[in-house]
């Protein structure tokens, strides 16, 4: 496992150097369509489900566009909405995402300390390793590494992609065998804190 995660980290390191170039002014004349559904500048989305976009890592918010564009990764709701769109506008789109202010939400204090265990220290018992090795103590996430911010994002949101990592149905990105690994070790219980915990996380 430790092998593996070296290997991804340095190869999304490596290819994080080619990225990075974009331009937020273009990219945020580009946006106006993603605010009906993730709200201005990707910080308020309409709906608990939709994650917000906002100063997710520039590196990322690419990866996922260009999965998403490319039917890699598959939401219905974004269908045929990049098309079209070339790398440059991608990475623009990226780059105006992460240049936002997220807005962090509101935990449900009734499970803080669950989640704040499971993201912090993780569960020896089930060979869950704690979330703030990648995602970082404070939830800001791993530019570098391709590792997004959380702190902040939508329980919902991060709920569905735990159980959508754990099941199979999201087995694209760099950093996918990693998260498919730990979300199988996840129970429902423990998916609800740590997602309530990086909500209000920052």
């Amino acid at each position: 496992m430790k092998k593996l995660i070296a290997g991804v980290v340095l190869g999304v390191s490596l290819t994080a150097m080619a990225h990075g170039a974009g331009d937020p002014q273009a990219g945020e004349q580009s946006a106006a369509v993603c605010a009906s559904c993730h709200g201005q500048g990707g910080q308020k989305p309409i709906m608990g489900a939709y994650p917000k976009l906002s100063g997710l890592g520039e590196n990322y918010l690419h990866d996922q566009l260009v999965a998403i564009q490319s039917g890699d990764r598959v939401i219905a709701e974004m269908t045929g909405l990049l098309d079209g769109k070339s790398d440059q506008e991608l990475q623009d789109l990226a780059a105006y995402f992460d240049s936002q202010e997220m807005i962090v939400s509101q935990a449900n204090p009734d499970l803080i300390e669950q989640g704040a265990a499971l993201y912090r220290g993780g569960n020896m018992a089930s060979g869950v390793p704690a979330c703030a090795g990648c995602h970082s103590p404070q939830g800001k996430g791993n530019e570098p590494g391709g590792y997004p911010r959380l702190g902040g994002q939508n329980a919902e949101y991060v709920t569905k992609q735990l159980k959508a990592y754990r099941s199979g149905d999201r087995a694209t990105g760099s950093n996918a065998a990693i998260m498919m690994d730990v979300a199988a070790r996840l129970t429902d219980a423990e998916i609800e804190a740590v997602a309530n915990y990086v909500s209000g996380l920052h």
